[in-house]
């Protein structure tokens, strides 16, 4: 590892604007953090280019460190807080930092008019200290300090009005439910770290940790990545710990598209992707994995299929989508994993910003059944989301297609995968294309269906908010062709690229995918072509057709338009539950048992005292009488003795 010691400042930026914001920017005024917010994460982009054209330099698996200072000595642990860029952590940190610019760039105009604007780029700055410790640290502590601090900056950004009662509510269960699964990861944290300390390895790095992985039996191995993965679960928004995120949406829609689409959900593919020596020593996890993320898949895009706010509709999407990643992750492909977070990180976060510009242009309106006919108004918006669409629906030659094409073929043909895995994969490819273009039809196309003072005001948002969009929308065009399918022009580079990394690279898998790959990608396309032209006929040609349907078949309208009754399910179970166990608790434990003892025990001493007091009565003639009562007794007692 080639030490460097400018990756320090790829962290000590958003540092110094978390600083400025806390101190200086109240009192030199709003603008002034409209600038610096975004600035300094424009200079940690910079700074973590240079390091890219760096690592690029350096024979492959290579990577560069800093070493910054002393953090914890304790017996046989020492930890030294580090930052590690290699080709995995150079990835993320371009992701984070680059679109993590482009929506504080965003976030500028889109927040022009808030009084508490100076707050909020103090958590978004925050928020990139905290995701760039999550991907730069080289130790598995250092990296869970990244991981709570985002969840913290969830809650702080989601809950961002909190003046409203659901957007507090919605930070907090954000909160809670992170909790949930970062119990889970630090069980599996301790569990490796007590595995190799017993072995006499004392380390939380991760460079140690693969390096002695031999040292994990494959029971403790699963146990491990099991725990870690509930982690995953609560922080990617996975089934059972997915409930938080579609609340989440309701931040600024800033924040919607740079944690909740690009960054932070993306944290547990990334901790999978880190710690793939340990997943791929246990095939009961990787199924697990497997599992998790393909139902996740299409149980989050059947309930987009009806959403009515433009949010909620791109939250769902979002855990559909991040369940593609956790399928890639669990039949071991995990550079198609990576591949399809980044191109992902491009066309969810134009999506968000999309809809940010949609909003703003609409006086803050979010239903989709009030809007219609806005790409005349809103020309730069329509075609920018209408690229963000065809990516994520896997249109051919758009980056998600690419990426979601890698993430089927090996679900198909990987030893870890199944024919189920790779068919439950398409079948969310059909219900992602018909969705979204159910969403793009029903925002720009038709008659404006918002009342006539809404409809008179709509227009294009300032250059500011634009500007993001039409770069994110080249991202989202051209950000596939890093990693093209075997014999299309120079091949899966992003995979070549990863594969010292990771536990095993998709590259010689791919490239051996020969004429089966043909036909995989030709039924990817089928299906995105199918749920497109079926959005086609229901939204545009023949729009009576889903009214008409959800009459026929009322229960299962109603049901993924409530979303399953998940959220009441917990309510009535977990949430009852806990609140009944906590009111038992407090009657019985705290009050009849504890309160009790201390009460009982004061209550005796209490009538003991009542007794003393008839003898302690302070006059001095009684005492004088209980003295010669006292002699008249002893003189008694040896005379008649």
């Amino acid at each position: 590892m080639v030490n460097d010691s400018w990756l320090r400042w790829i962290v000590i930026l958003p540092l110094a604007g978390v600083l400025f914001h806390a101190f200086a920017a109240p009192r030199l005024g709003r603008h002034s953090s409209a600038i610096v917010g975004p600035a300094v994460v424009g200079l940690a982009f910079a700074c973590a280019l240079a390091a890219f054209v760096r690592l690029l330099g350096l024979e492959a698996g290579g990577a560069l460190g800093d070493r910054m200072f002393p953090w914890i000595e304790a017996g046989h642990v020492k930890v030294a807080a580090g930052l590690r860029f290699d080709a995995l952590s150079a990835v993320m940190t371009m992701i984070v930092t680059g679109v993590g610019f482009l929506i504080h760039v965003y976030s500028a105009g889109y927040m022009e008019h808030d009084e508490d604007s100076v707050r909020y780029f103090l958590y978004l700055n925050l928020f990139m200290l905290s995701m760039l410790l999550l991907v730069l640290g080289d130790s598995i502590l250092l990296f869970f300090v990244g991981w709570e601090g985002v969840g913290l900056c969830s809650y702080l950004l989601i809950g961002f009005w909190y003046d409203k009662t659901e957007n507090a509510d919605a930070g907090k269960k954000a909160f809670i439910v992170n909790r949930i699964g970062d119990a889970g990861f630090l069980l599996g944290l301790m569990l490796l770290f007590w595995t190799l300390g017993g072995k006499g390895v004392w380390t939380l790095d991760f460079a140690e940790f693969r390096a002695h992985a031999d040292l994990i039996s494959p029971t403790v191995a699963t146990a491990a990545a099991l725990l870690l993965f509930v982690g995953a679960t609560g922080k990617s928004a996975q089934i059972p710990l997915y409930v938080w995120l579609p609340d989440a949406m309701a931040g600024p829609t800033p924040v919607s598209a740079l944690i909740h689409a690009a960054t932070m959900v993306t944290a547990g593919v990334y901790m999978i992707a880190r710690m793939s020596f340990l997943y791929s020593m246990s095939p009961t996890a990787l199924h697990v994995v497997a599992a998790i993320g393909a139902t996740t898949a299409v149980f989050a895009a059947t309930i987009g299929l009806v959403q009515n706010d433009i949010k909620k509709v791109l939250a769902y999407s979002t855990v559909s989508q991040l369940g593609y990643m956790f399928l890639a992750m669990g039949v071991g492909a995990y550079a198609s994993g990576i591949f399809h977070l980044m191109t992902h990180a491009f066309f969810k976060g134009l999506l968000f910003l999309g809809a940010g510009s949609v909003i703003h242009g609409m006086s803050g309106e979010q239903d989709i059944r009030k809007m219609g006919g806005l790409r005349e108004k809103m020309p730069i918006t329509f075609w920018t989301f209408a690229i963000a669409c065809c990516a994520i629906a896997g249109v051919p030659l758009f980056s998600g297609f690419f990426s979601k094409d890698a993430i089927l073929f090996h679900a198909f043909t990987s030893p870890n995968g199944h024919p189920v895995l790779w068919a439950m994969g398409l079948a969310g490819a059909v219900l992602t294309a018909f969705y979204m273009f159910r969403l793009l039809l029903l925002t720009f196309f038709g008659e404006c269906r918002a009342d006539p003072h809404t409809a008179e005001h709509v227009h294009e948002s300032p250059p500011s908010m634009t500007v993001p969009l039409v770069v994110l929308a080249v991202l989202s065009v051209v950000g596939g062709y890093v990693g093209l399918p075997a014999g299309w022009l120079w091949g899966d580079r992003f995979a070549g690229f990863l594969a010292p990394v990771l536990a095993h690279g998709d590259a010689v898998e791919h490239a051996e995918g020969g004429s089966l790959e043909g036909v995989l990608m030709a039924a990817s396309v089928v299906a995105a072509l199918a749920g497109i032209a079926l959005a086609y006929v229901f939204y545009l040609r023949s729009p009576e057709i889903p009214a008409d349907l959800a009459r026929r078949f009322r229960a299962v309208y109603d049901t993924l338009l409530n979303k399953y009754w998940v959220d009441e399910l917990y309510d009535a179970t977990i949430v009852a539950g806990t609140l009944a166990l906590a009111t038992g608790l407090w009657k019985v434990v705290d009050a009849l048992l504890i309160d009790g003892v201390v009460n009982g025990v004061g209550a005796v001493i209490s009538a003991q005292s009542a007794i003393w007091r008839r003898v302690q009565t302070g006059n001095v003639q009684h005492y004088a009488l209980t003295f010669l009562g006292g002699v008249i007794l002893v003189v008694g007692y040896f005379l008649l003795r």
